[in-house]
């Protein structure tokens, strides 16, 4: 009896969680096809997509371990030991990710990182990447992929036994799926969008900034931010808000943005020589979170990273969160095999709950980076964190390094936190009580 050929899937998206959702496929043994809008970024830069620096810690190291590719990757990266704050005034002050030399988070080039994840999935033998093919729709009970040559116009069908939707935020795939009756979908817009400026490196390609860290300049309300390159520059992000009196849209003249950066970001404005150049080029742009489910349509079609569970980027887990999908779901494939159906319903059960509650600790994350970082309560929360930790290394883990420097899901990391604070504050009131009581004991003999 001949072998059953292996399945065939198509890879919708060549993005960071399309590039490596094909490796591993393509290194189980399955025919892969990836089809992905844009040009081959490894040939061509135009339309080369977003190009904000990534933070890969441990989530996506370990993702990248499993297929070999993570010592390529760190060789690539800035390993950050923690935050620089900038102070209105131009002070400085450094917190530490973490309470181990090994805490660091990793500055990595998305368009870097994108390419080197191309080329392994090529070398896998089992992975055909198609270029400049637009997905115009999916049927979804025949896993057929109607792509749109970008160039000609000219239209065709991908037929497959299963596809992956890994095409982003504004995913086609999951826009089908949307159309299928009690399909939950949730978007929502913060008021803030992101605009890319540059800083660029001094002379000798010297880092003009502390190049192990994150540098954020919070300003309440809104926040620079600046990562390191490899060759000496930093990728700077203000996210501010898009409309009002006080937005993004009220600079509209070169004096506006002159004028602006020098009174809030006084120190940056020396380092950015282009910055009138990189606010008139640089579009700004939105950022969402998008919720929805189910993530599968029986064992044809399932969606990962951003189609499924787009989130805001400021707890540096957008590509962490992606990669880890990859990893659960082949584990998840190879362990019921070839059993797809309940493959894709594990992986939805494994991680629905649990990109969810990352989705909310990304948004208390910017209000804590642009408005409590440079506080003394949040900075004796942390020290009191890091304390208790050191103390009670196995009871007492802070969220942060949970969630940045392991791999305890983020929903039962949310849930530890928390009681862990409450087990504090009861510890702490223990005292107040006892003495309270005393004092009433005391006043009662009299």
């Amino acid at each position: 009896m001949a072998a059953a050929r292996p399945a065939k899937f198509t890879v919708v998206g060549a993005g960071l969680g399309g590039a490596l959702m094909a490796i591993y496929l393509g290194r189980a043994g399955y025919e892969v096809e990836v089809h992905e809008r844009r040009a081959d970024p490894r040939v061509s830069q135009q339309d080369g997509g977003r190009s904000i620096n990534l933070a890969i810690s441990t989530r996506g190291i370990e993702s990248l371990a499993a297929v070999g590719l993570a010592d390529e990757i760190l060789r690539m990266a800035i390993p950050m030991r923690g935050r620089m704050m900038h102070s209105l005034h131009g002070e400085l002050a450094f917190q530490p990710y973490g309470t181990e030399a090994a805490h660091v988070i990793n500055s990595v080039s998305r368009a870097d990182l994108n390419i080197a994840l191309l080329n392994a999935a090529e070398k896998t033998g089992n992975v055909r990447l198609v270029f400049g093919k637009r997905c115009a729709g999916v049927d979804l009970d025949t896993a057929t992929v109607s792509v749109t040559d970008v160039d000609t116009g000219k239209k065709s069908t991908v037929r497959a036994d299963a596809v992956v939707g890994a095409d982003g935020a504004f995913s086609v795939v999951r826009q089908q799926m949307q159309r299928l009756d009690r399909f939950d979908y949730e978007q929502a817009y913060l008021e803030h969008g992101y605009k890319e400026l540059t800083i660029p490196a001094g002379p000798d390609g010297r880092f003009l900034l502390e190049r192990h860290a994150l540098h954020i300049w919070p300003r309440g309300g809104f926040m620079l931010i600046a990562l390191p390159n490899r060759d000496g520059s930093f990728t700077a992000t203000l996210f501010w808000p898009l409309e009002g009196e006080d937005s993004a849209a009220s600079l509209r003249t070169e004096a506006d943005v002159r004028r602006y950066f020098a009174e809030m970001f006084p120190d940056a404005v020396p380092l950015m020589p282009a910055l009138i150049e990189d606010w008139f080029r640089n579009p700004a742009g939105t950022l969402v979170t998008i919720r929805c489910r189910p993530w599968h349509y029986r064992d044809k079609v399932v969606l990962l990273g951003d189609a499924g569970h787009a989130v805001l980027p400021f707890y540096g887990q957008g590509a962490n969160a992606a990669f880890e999908d990859c990893l659960v779901l082949s584990e998840c494939l190879a362990a019921h095999a070839p059993d797809r159906e309940q493959a894709f319903a594990r992986f939805q059960a494994l991680r629905k709950r649990n990109t969810d509650a990352l989705a909310d600790l990304s948004l208390a994350n910017f209000v804590e980076m642009r408005d409590h970082t440079a506080s003394r309560t949040f900075l004796l929360a942390r020290r009191l964190e890091k304390g208790l930790h050191r103390l009670f290394p196995a009871r007492f883990v802070p969220l942060y390094t949970m969630v940045t420097f392991s791999r305890t899901p983020y929903a039962e990391a949310v849930e530890r936190a928390r009681r862990q604070w409450r087990i504090v504050k009861l510890a702490a009131a223990a005292p107040v009580a006892a003495g309270l009581s005393l004092l009433l004991w005391r006043r009662s003999r009299r």
